[in-house]
């Protein structure tokens, strides 16, 4: 690959003064005349049919409606279907006809003030006709209801294979409902503007799928509704579906003025999506050697109250686990089943976290059973480059797993760490090192529509417009399309002005910021249409001045061919008076592949042996990226991604009571990992370049936050000799184990 002039380099994002400042506009900074504000009532009540009383809502000075499912649209949708040719089954309403879990959206006040709105959102009377929940994967089992998904993947003949292997080893384990904990919560802004179109700002991921479900819901066309991606604090997949903005919508096309629908911590807590919590059992035949046969898992799934990712995150969960390690067979059999707790949706992985949360402890234990070393072990197995997908989607790609792998044992002096560790324990403390591979893909290739569009155009002083649908959600999006067009372009990354996705502005895009799609699919289309308007801009200096093609060259925005030189302003400027055009260029762009992207991370810890608590001192995360985009930017995804896998890892959990209630709706209760408590984050990355990605490039994003947990769980069995596989590790779990040997 030739030396590249601006990606992989690190820039400094144009809004990061801001943001550092308190000086960016979020949605709740926003004020429009006659706005009005609008707050959800939701179900105290995981299971239950409702009467609701509206009078003492509507006595509140202010208050200018109260509405429940009887005012609304009597139409069913699917927040999850992203498009209007995803059909995932709809059982939804803006707002329900029962309480359907703890959260349930049954009612929505609108006030003049926020006060009003809050205090009569209090007073709305709810009659519950309780009824018996469904909470948690053994009741759901065990319940008349079937799985809301249900599906075998597999390849080879598993069953034969295990007949020749030497070595079986089972692992039963589960994963934990997680919420986000972005630090923005859920809200949206509606206005009817000049023309009495619908217009809707909101931090979301997907904007046209927004615009999908409230064209549908209001019965609107989609030229009457304007959906505006506003700047966001955060999101990790927890504004990945429609969740406030129906209802939001509704209120200002019903009322006729601007209405702003905001949530607390509380609300977002319980009333939004959480990753799906699983439960899995692996069984994995083996030589004496470690040569892996095959393997069998079952896995299912908690979709929640309504159906919304059912299929789509038992799918990626399944397809993820046969694209890391080669073997001669394999069974996948993933089931989601509905239950009266919080709907799945996306969270940061869609899948991996929990697919590779079990499987990387099974491999662990195959190891210690073998005598072999776990990283040793991995290496016998690793997919190799351009590797065949076994359950037929594109090859894997550039695959680099066993490069991450031996560039992590070196940097983390991986075998003498592991022999020497123990050297430190004490009567209290004992420590440990472990590691794990994660895998992810890029896009939805092979599975959904893939595409999208960008338009760029060259303005006459040089500045250039990049039009594409994508959301940056705080992680740097948008700087790192001006890179890339800045790469195609051979000019200033900041004379480049990226336009986030609106539905009245930007093009079309399949699928919104989601499945680690931007960077390869949305990234390579910013460089292919940046090379087309380069291309355009050779030519029109060729017409204007006689040069020649193959003799020109491009610098910093300016164009040389032999003693003369030419700034990019000037030969827009001049094409545009000569040649009655504008430099510009469209591409239409579906990527040819899906390759994946790997990663492992090697975890030290000191366990506690007196509390439980689990301090990780040290973390490397090695990951294979193709090419960095910006390594700042870069660095911060891998820092943020293992904040939230160790917090799945150690301490993130929503509990449930067995009547449905959530015990962790607050910070307080609901415990994440914060800064004084997380161990230095060294990264490294593989840059062996992907050939369909973006001057090499592929996902890391999701990617992130995959691996740490699991290396983590490794290094606390290596340090106590345990078996954990039920995430999280928590102090009471560590103190049960440790009694429980001591009394043995």
């Amino acid at each position: 690959m030739s030396e590249l002039t601006y990606v992989g380099k690190r820039y400094v994002r144009e809004d990061a003064y801001d943001k550092a400042r308190g000086k960016s506009t979020y949605t709740c900074d926003r004020e429009l005349k006659d706005m009005l504000y609008a707050k959800l009532v939701l179900s105290e009540k995981a299971c239950a049919s409702v009467k609701i009383e509206k009078t003492k809502a509507l006595s509140v000075p202010g208050i200018k409606a109260v509405y429940t499912f009887e005012d609304v649209p009597e139409k069913t949708y699917n927040p999850h279907n992203w498009s209007a040719c995803i059909d995932s089954p709809e059982d939804q309403y803006i707002l329900s006809d029962k309480a359907r879990f703890v959260g349930d959206h049954l009612a929505l006040v609108v006030g003049e003030t926020k006060e009003a709105a809050e205090e009569a959102a209090g007073l709305v009377e709810i009659t519950y006709g309780e009824e018996e929940p469904v909470i948690g994967l053994a009741a759901a089992r065990k319940s008349e209801v079937p799985p809301a998904f249900e599906k075998k993947v597999s390849f080879g003949d598993y069953e034969a294979v295990k007949t020749e292997a030497e070595v079986v080893v089972a692992t039963s384990g589960s994963t934990q409902k997680i919420h986000h904990g972005a630090l923005e919560a859920h809200i949206a802004l509606a206005d009817i503007d000049e023309n009495g179109n619908l217009v809707l700002w909101t931090p979301c991921q997907t904007v046209y799928q927004v615009r999908f479900h409230v064209s549908s819901l209001l019965g609107l066309p989609y030229t009457k509704v304007r959906v505006i991606k506003a700047t966001m604090g955060g999101s990790f997949g927890g504004k990945g579906q429609t969740v406030v903005e129906p209802a939001c919508a509704f209120a200002c096309y019903t009322l006729k003025r601007p209405v702003m629908l905001y949530m607390d911590r509380a609300e977002s807590v319980i009333g939004t999506r959480s990753r799906n919590a699983c439960e899995m059992q692996v069984e994995t035949a083996l030589t004496k050697d470690g040569r892996i046969l095959g393997r069998r898992i079952e896995a299912d799934m908690d979709g929640g109250a309504y159906y919304t990712n059912a299929s789509a995150v038992a799918m990626a969960l399944a397809k993820k686990l046969f694209r890391m390690y080669r073997m001669e067979a394999q069974d996948c059999h993933v089931r989601t089943y509905f239950t009266n707790t919080i709907p799945g949706g996306a969270c940061r992985g869609y899948g991996s976290p929990q697919a590779h949360a079990i499987t990387e402890i099974n491999l662990d234990q195959a190891a210690a059973k073998l005598g072999i070393d776990p990283c040793e072990l991995r290496l016998k197995n690793v997919a190799q480059p351009m590797d065949p997908d076994p359950t037929g989607g594109t090859n894997l790609g550039n695959t680099r797993i066993e490069d991450c792998i031996r560039t992590g044992m070196e940097a983390f002096n991986w075998k003498e760490r592991r022999e020497h560790v123990r050297e430190k324990n004490t009567s209290r403390y004992a420590w440990g090192v472990g590691m794990a591979c994660a895998a992810h893909g890029n896009g939805y290739k092979g599975a959904y529509p893939e595409f999208t569009n960008v338009h760029m155009m060259m303005h006459p002083d040089g500045s250039v417009e990049v039009r594409v649908g994508i959301h940056d959600q705080g992680c740097g999006t948008v700087l790192t399309m001006q890179q890339i067009a800045a790469e195609a372009l051979h000019m200033d990354v900041y004379r480049i002005k990226v336009y986030e996705a609106d539905t009245y502005i930007t093009p079309y895009d399949a699928a919104g910021t989601q499945a680690s799609r931007v960077t390869y699919v949305c990234g390579r289309a910013v460089q292919k249409t940046g090379e087309a308007l380069f291309e355009k801009l050779i030519k029109a200096a060729c017409v204007l001045y006689g040069w020649e093609k193959d003799e020109i060259k491009a610098e910093d925005g300016k164009l040389f061919c032999r003693e003369e030189s030419k700034a990019y302003s000037e030969v827009a400027k001049e094409y545009e008076k000569a040649c009655s055009r504008y430099l510009r260029a469209e591409l239409e762009y579906e990527p040819p592949s899906n390759p994946g992207s790997y990663s492992c991370a090697f975890a030290e810890v000191k366990v506690d042996k007196y509390t439980g608590l689990v301090e990780v001192t040290d973390l490397l995360a090695v990951h294979d990226v193709g090419q960095c985009m910006n390594r700042t930017l870069a660095e911060g995804q891998v820092e943020g991604g293992a904040q939230m896998s160790l917090g799945m890892a150690l301490c993130e959990e929503m509990v449930y009571d067995k009547k449905g209630g959530i015990k962790t709706r607050n910070f307080s209760k609901y415990h994440m990992i914060n800064a004084p408590d997380m161990p230095p984050v060294r990264t490294l990355f593989i840059e062996d370049g992907e050939p369909d990605g973006p001057y090499g490039g592929k996902s890391l994003g999701e990617l992130a936050a995959v691996a740490p947990g699991p290396a983590a769980i490794n290094a606390i069995n290596f340090a106590v000799g345990g078996n954990f596989a039920d995430y999280p590790a928590t102090p009471e779990k560590i103190i049960a184990f440790l009694e429980k040997e001591r009394n043995r």
